[in-house]
């Protein structure tokens, strides 16, 4: 059968009908067309700019050598605290004649996996607490400077707290 012969078929009241049929129709073959699978997106506790320590380390390592005059570079950061990760809660208080009672939840949100994730609220970056840097190029006091303004600048450190010293 083609498309004239139902409509003829059909008459004056299947026209007006046609379209929504055909609409429908539509619909059902695209929602049983397998779908591009969905990536999810990483938990909100992850963030693609976290830098751990040592990662850090090397990086400076790598950009140390850079300036002019260094040499060889090697970066030793301790830290006073590290990384820490501060969750919303909800806070609910129930006041009983003299008694108050403080209940806190940590919200939580659940992935497409079922899996549990704490909402972070703040999360606050590591704290050092000094550096040590071995370079070639220690003798010059231009290099020390630099290398002092440079750990500074990507540490938060003041320059009292960054050693420079020569590597043998």
């Amino acid at each position: 059968m083609d498309y004239r012969k139902i409509v003829n078929h059909l008459g004056d009241n299947g026209k007006k009908y046609l379209i929504p049929v055909l609409i429908l129709f539509l619909g059902i073959i695209l929602m049983t067309l397998p779908g591009k699978e969905k990536t999810e997106a990483e938990p909100i506790q992850k963030e693609k700019s976290e830098i751990n320590q040592t990662e850090l380390q090397d990086a400076l390592e790598e950009i140390l050598c850079l300036i002019q005059g260094a040499g060889k570079v090697r970066v030793l950061l301790t830290e006073a605290a590290g990384k820490r990760t501060i969750y919303q809660t909800d806070d609910d208080t129930q006041i009983n004649g003299e008694s108050e009672n403080i209940r806190q939840d940590t919200v939580l949100l659940t992935d497409s996996h079922r899996d549990q994730v704490g909402l972070v609220r703040q999360t606050i970056p590591p704290i050092y607490q000094g550096a040590i840097i071995l370079c070639q190029g220690a003798d010059s006091a231009a290099v020390r400077l630099a290398i002092i303004q440079a750990v500074a600048g990507a540490t938060g450190l003041t320059s009292d707290r960054i050693t420079v010293l020569k590597m043998k």
